[in-house]
């Protein structure tokens, strides 16, 4: 698969062993920042207790930045479980692994909609989305979205509100800086064109 531009054309074709290794950072990384954002949202529980919701956006991060910044094929869901696997390793279980697995399918499924030639905002916080619903169908798998439907209305809403914030504003203008600054130059040559095709 390739995906053209005006410079020519980049190789979606796999991922580069450099690739797999700055994906699977990534996700490290935000396994370390979800730690301590599981901290703070537990702490905020007694002061907003419906409002904690709209930080829950942080969980369903990692896999559309991991794409955002490599653009290949496969990197929402490793980055996503490289996440999930130091969550599992620091004690909380098994169970996350799935977590990571579901979100990370939802987020690369809207990148394989758009045959990973898209990468705007919208595209990104759709992936966002995607994770969230994901989430949502395994917290029913597992009894913890068991609530009245006006709370499950709620509870899922902002944190779909969360979820688009987060991917489709947060990481995206995360990525689009570090380009402008040409720190991934090598991970993605970025030429102006590139840069521009954000839009």
């Amino acid at each position: 698969m390739w995906l053209k531009n005006k410079k020519g054309r980049i190789d979606l074709k796999g991922l580069r062993f450099t690739d797999l290794l700055i994906t699977i950072m990534v996700g490290i990384v935000f396994g370390v920042i979800m730690k301590f954002w599981d901290d703070l949202y537990s702490v905020i529980k007694p002061i907003m207790p419906v409002a904690r919701q709209l930080l829950y956006g942080m969980w369903f991060m990692v896999g559309p930045f991991a794409m955002l910044l490599i653009r290949k094929p496969g990197v929402a869901i490793i980055a996503s479980l490289a996440g999930a696997s130091l969550s599992a390793f620091i004690g909380h279980g098994f169970e996350v692994l799935l977590y990571g697995l579901v979100q990370g399918l939802g987020a690369e499924l809207i990148f394989a909609s758009f045959r990973y030639k898209r990468f705007g905002i919208f595209v990104a916080g759709f992936a966002g989305v995607a994770s969230c619903f994901a989430g949502f169908f395994l917290d029913l798998f597992y009894g913890y979205a068991a609530l009245e439907a006006w709370a499950l209305f709620v509870k899922y809403g902002l944190r779909v509100i969360s979820s688009f914030i987060f991917t489709g504003i947060f990481a995206y203008y995360i990525v689009r800086a570090l380009e402008a600054t040409g720190v991934t130059n090598s991970i993605r040559p970025v030429s102006k064109e590139d840069y521009e095709s954000l839009n």
